[in-house]
């Protein structure tokens, strides 16, 4: 059984850090993309970042380059999202998000998705 647990949401002041993690089980981690999305009130769920399975290849949202950075450790089968300089835009329910092969922005092509975890960032 796919598992994927987000951690390290919370809520944070303009301008703060926060760095979340996604611990995979049930998956042979190496051989999937990761994926960041997240989904804010009365929006569409929309794409944060994406990594291919060692790393090689990466991608970002407009909105959070220079800002976000996704990284894999598939040593410990976790993915996380360091975020810098938030902003209240950035408040949303993060979802982690599995795909087995190649990186996508497209949410409809990730597999395995995660609980979500909550970030709020006030003003």
């Amino acid at each position: 059984q796919v598992q994927l647990v987000e951690s390290g949401g919370g809520l944070v002041q303009a301008g703060g850090s926060l760095r979340l993690s996604c611990a995979a089980s049930g998956l042979t981690f190496s051989t999937y993309a990761m994926g960041w999305f997240r989904q804010a009130p009365g929006k569409e769920r929309e794409f944060v970042a994406a990594i291919s399975t060692f790393g090689g290849s990466i991608n970002y949202a407009d909105s959070v380059k220079g800002r976000f950075t996704i990284s894999r450790d598939n040593a410990k089968n976790t993915v996380y999202l360091q975020m810098n300089d938030l902003k209240p835009e950035d408040t949303a329910v993060y979802y982690c998000a599995a795909r087995l092969g190649s990186l996508s922005s497209q949410g409809g092509r990730y597999g395995y998705w995660g609980q979500g975890t909550q970030v709020t960032v006030s003003s």
